[in-house]
């Protein structure tokens, strides 16, 4: 299996965050010229629990599994087809995050939904060892199923404008090189953002013991520094209307707010899963649970790998990562999946967003 350098890779599960996302993943598939890949992946003996959505279920049986897989993935295929975007259709039997992980260095992009607590980016996203950012070799975006009051999110067919959070850390730079990139294929906007201190007055003369006018020329000093740093991109990037913030406050909270104004939200990962993460922080990782948005991961494995240099000392990128060849990965079939009926990709369009997505 080479390396798909055309191909995104999106994961299903049966739920209907996992389908929102393949809706996602084909719509920029079809922009961008990409092929799409789509793969289920369940585990024995009791996949129900902890691979697919609570509808299949059944236990220990691994004929009955994969026929549940071939009605997931015909599902996942006609939203893909209505789209005009021609999906190939893979089954994997073993553990979801492990066996994405693994598939993550034959692709540029993998996709995944969430739906909160429970569901496929939890298993591979949340505190647990197995988190996918900490441990993938490419982007990762997770799309959201709704936010926190419940809300069934509404995607829209254009990204015009997206966001990235800034930081000084190599996944920080990274992550805002990715952006410009993405921003500049589909002709958006692009807004980087650096949280800072909160400066905010709480007395007389400010939390930090300065006044306002203090307050606003460290405020300045941080913009300029921001500023400075992204100079790169104006020349790089000559056509993408690069806007600069800086904010005060947390990182996940100027993000989680930003998502509301922006079609995507694209943010580094220091690789802090599980238990680290958890006792630690990570802004991927909390942005993932509260943004109204597609979340644009960029995991610190992929940033390595691309910054790292092979024993000859010539630099290696992210691209040249050995691919893991299909016939290795334990378990991974390729499979046909019949034309799914007319209605039922509208059907799904009608839960996954039922507002009119012609914007």
């Amino acid at each position: 299996m080479a390396k798909y350098d055309k191909a995104i890779l999106v994961g299903v599960d049966g739920s209907d965050a996992s389908y929102k996302a393949v809706w996602w993943a084909a719509n920029y598939a079809h922009h961008a010229g990409l092929t799409l890949h789509i793969v289920c992946a369940y585990s024995l003996p009791s996949y129900a629990a902890v691979s697919f959505d609570v509808t299949y279920t059944s236990m220990g049986d691994d004929k009955a599994a994969h026929n549940d897989a071939q009605t997931i993935l015909a599902k996942a295929k006609a939203i893909a087809d209505e789209q005009g975007v021609q999906a190939t259709t893979l089954i994997v039997t073993g553990d979801t995050a492990s066996v994405f992980v693994e598939l993550s260095h034959n692709y540029n992009l993998i996709v995944i939904g969430n739906r909160g607590k429970g569901g496929l980016a939890e298993r591979m996203l949340g505190t647990t060892s197995s988190s996918l950012p900490a441990a993938a070799y490419c982007p990762v975006v997770v799309i959201p199923y709704t936010d926190d009051s419940g809300k069934v999110m509404h995607l829209n067919n254009r990204i015009r404008r997206v966001v990235v959070g800034a930081d000084e850390s190599r996944w920080g730079v990274k992550a805002i090189e990715t952006a410009a990139e993405f921003a500049d294929h589909w002709g958006a906007m692009l807004t980087v953002l650096s949280a800072v201190p909160n400066l905010t007055s709480m007395t007389g003369t400010g939390a930090s013991g300065i006044d306002n006018s203090e307050q606003n020329s460290v405020m300045e000093s941080y913009l300029e520094d921001l500023r400075s740093s992204i100079r790169p991109l104006h020349r790089k990037y000559p056509n993408l209307n690069i806007t600069e913030s800086v904010v005060e406050g947390s990182a996940i909270e100027a993000l989680t707010q930003a998502s509301k104004d922006n079609d995507v939200v694209v943010v580094g990962s220091r690789g802090r899963g599980g238990f680290t993460g958890l006792i630690f922080g990570s802004v991927s990782q909390g942005l993932i649970q509260h943004a109204v948005g597609p979340v644009y991961v960029v995991p610190r494995k992929y940033v390595e790998s691309a910054e790292s240099e092979s024993e000859e000392g010539t630099a290696q990128t992210a691209e040249n990562v050995p691919a893991v060849p299909l016939e290795s990965v334990k378990g991974i079939q390729e499979v046909s999946i019949s034309q799914a009926d007319d209605n039922t990709a509208k059907g799904l369009s009608d839960i996954i967003d039922p507002q009119d997505r012609a914007s």
